[in-house]
């Protein structure tokens, strides 16, 4: 097989830096399914790889990219044949292992998901890691006991790409959701997807978060952390959860005991790197079922191979909205 690009994200003299790469296969890791790359996504996660804002990469140099779609082109595995479409997210993929953005990847067996009946490849990376950790997150609060009977639920980061897809889940699936974002001019776009009501972040006084305040939100989903968490802990119903997804704004959490020992509010920690395959399997039937986003196209836009460096520096200064998903195959 002929080289082939990859995004390759390195160490030089202490700096992380990335750039286009020509591989070959021998250079991948190991694993027993290697697939034709046809998409992957522009997450958070890889952006803080690629620029090296965050301690991100486990192992230098490294192929970026947590997640990736494509087609089996060879396997050693009795779980997948040749000609098969298939989906892998997660685990070392992009951070210690050679990722998505790559026109061939090679990756475990035990990594690799079967594409679903109801999704393509390129709806795949649509929802990609985002997706799958907004799926994660109802499931985990569904389980909880939350149904849209239980009352409305609140979403914040929610013009971001995992906030965004819980709100067209959890609307598609009844609830009635309220939106929580910092971009004051975003209003008709997350009506668009779903949400019934949108709140500025600017307009609520983070500053004086009480222990307890009026029960208003039967579940929520909380990509931010920090004063946010707190502020909607202190809100949730009795009985409710927060399916806690991110660090955006940050890893701290200031708050009391009183709303889960008060109100028996649950806390849900939403871990999509290591969930289990079961559960990931159980996830991605249902993002091709009875989660699939209505406005996943309001969304996600498409961007070029070439086009991803670009990408990073608006996901690091909060210009993006949705998602990218990154044509990497013809």
């Amino acid at each position: 097989m002929e080289k082939f690009k990859a995004l390759l994200i390195e160490d030089v003299d202490g700096k992380v830096t990335s750039g286009f790469k020509d591989l070959t296969v021998d250079e991948l890791d190991p694993g027993e399914v290697l697939i034709k790359t046809a998409y992957s996504s522009v997450n958070f996660k890889d952006a803080l790889a690629a620029t090296g804002a965050g301690k991100i990469i486990r192992r230098f140099p490294c192929v970026g990219g947590i997640d990736l779609s494509g087609t089996v082109v060879d396997s050693k595995s009795s779980k997948f044949k040749v000609g098969q479409e298939v989906i892998a997210t997660s685990y070392d993929i992009g951070v210690a292992h050679h990722g998505g953005y790559s026109e061939y990847c090679r990756i475990p067996e035990r990594w690799v998901v079967a594409m679903p009946e109801g999704l393509d490849l390129f709806g795949a990376m649509a929802l990609g890691t985002a997706g799958f950790t907004a799926g994660l997150a109802v499931e985990r609060m569904e389980h909880n006991g939350l149904t849209p009977s239980s009352g409305p639920v609140v979403v914040n980061g929610a013009t971001g790409g995992v906030g965004g897809i819980a709100v067209d889940i959890l609307s598609g699936l009844g609830y009635s959701v309220t939106a929580v974002t910092g971009k004051s001019d975003q209003d008709s776009y997350l009506k668009d997807i779903g949400a019934s009501d949108v709140i500025h972040r600017d307009t609520l006084d983070l500053e004086k978060i009480k222990p307890l305040a009026r029960e208003t939100w039967a579940g929520a989903v909380d990509n931010l952390g920090g004063d946010m968490l707190a502020w909607m802990a202190s809100s949730i119903k009795v009985g409710g959860a927060i399916a806690s997804i991110g660090l955006a704004s940050s890893f701290k959490l200031n708050t009391t005991v009183m709303p889960f020992i008060l109100r028996g509010v649950s806390l849900l920690g939403i871990d999509s790197v290591n969930a289990e395959m079961a559960i990931r399997q159980r996830v991605w039937e249902r993002l091709a079922s009875d989660m699939k986003p209505q406005h996943i196209n309001q969304i996600v836009s498409q961007i070029e191979f070439d086009e991803l460096p670009s990408v990073f520096a608006k996901v690091m200064k909060s210009e993006m909205k949705g998602r990218a998903v990154v044509k990497i195959g013809s």
